[in-house]
């Protein structure tokens, strides 16, 4: 368990998103790359992803969390901030792990976008076939 001044890290990612989350016990104030969460991610959809571990567990109050995330898109940086805030979670109290885990919060979602191949437009788009 950590003590009130400790502050705890850990890396959240989804697809090309990657999140440096740090947690310290305060008054649950969260904020991403310097701005309120609020001011970040303009959706309610997007705010309530990134709190789901801490609503889960019941310590939206009780814990500081600070991101800094870059990379990807607006809705994978919110996947990459909930799976850091998950694992700083269960770092911070090991009887979060077995709720934040069966939640799925725990496991990154490998999903990432599919590499352009030669010959073709995109991933798998094929130019238009022409008989003659």
């Amino acid at each position: 368990m950590a003590n009130k001044k400790q502050k705890i890290w850990a890396t959240g990612r989804r697809k090309k998103a990657i999140a440096r989350t740090r947690i310290c016990e305060g008054t649950g104030n969260i904020v991403v790359n310097k701005k309120p969460l609020n001011e970040y991610f303009k959706s309610e959809l997007l705010q309530n992803e990134v709190k789901t571990a801490l609503t889960l567990v019941e310590a939206t109050d009780k814990y500081d969390v600070e991101v800094t995330v870059n990379g990807g898109g607006l809705t994978g940086q919110a996947g990459a901030c909930r799976h850091g805030i998950a694992r700083a979670l269960v770092l911070i109290n090991e009887t979060y792990k077995s709720a934040v885990k069966e939640a799925g919060l725990l496991t990154r979602d490998p999903r990432m976008k599919e590499r352009k191949k030669y010959g073709l437009k995109k991933a798998r788009k094929a130019p238009q076939f022409s008989k003659r």
